[in-house]
């Protein structure tokens, strides 16, 4: 398990662009369970693909879009573990994946950026599926 003082910049990441940091598997639970509409959750990671794409690709993707999910959470792979295999269970039946994004719609999941998908893109590439992924699943025609 990672130290607190090694991941908490990495969580900043995402906790200082709003997203809700889940650090046990009740807090998943209540999020996944109460959370009506559009849900963002990044499985988040220390490794370097979390740091080059996928952290600075999600906050690109909400920055730069028009169309953004209603809710954003995240939870830490290797630091907080049994928020990150609560979390897991929501995103059966893909594998565990650190990182990874996940879009849910009223609880269920409709979408997955596995790491195989993050690794060796750049944030930019990251940024503009996951725009293409808002446009599709969080309007209200979708």
């Amino acid at each position: 398990m990672y130290p607190p003082q090694l991941v908490a910049p990495m969580k900043a990441e995402l906790t200082n662009a709003g997203f809700q940091d889940l650090t046990t598997a009740e807090e998943v639970d209540n999020f996944m369970q109460n959370t009506k509409g559009t849900a963002l959750v990044v499985i988040n990671s220390v490794c370097g693909c979390a740091a080059g794409a996928a952290r600075p690709g999600v906050r690109a993707a909400l920055a730069g879009s028009d169309v953004k999910p209603d809710h954003l959470a995240t939870v830490f792979a290797g630091a907080d573990l049994e928020a990150t295999a609560k979390m897991r269970e929501y995103t059966l039946p893909y594998p565990p994946s650190s990182p990874a994004v996940a879009l849910f719609k009223d609880g269920e999941l409709i979408h997955f950026v596995e790491r195989h998908h993050i690794e060796g893109r750049s944030a930019q590439m990251i940024a503009e599926h996951l725009k293409m992924a808002f446009e599709e699943f969080c309007t209200e025609e979708a």
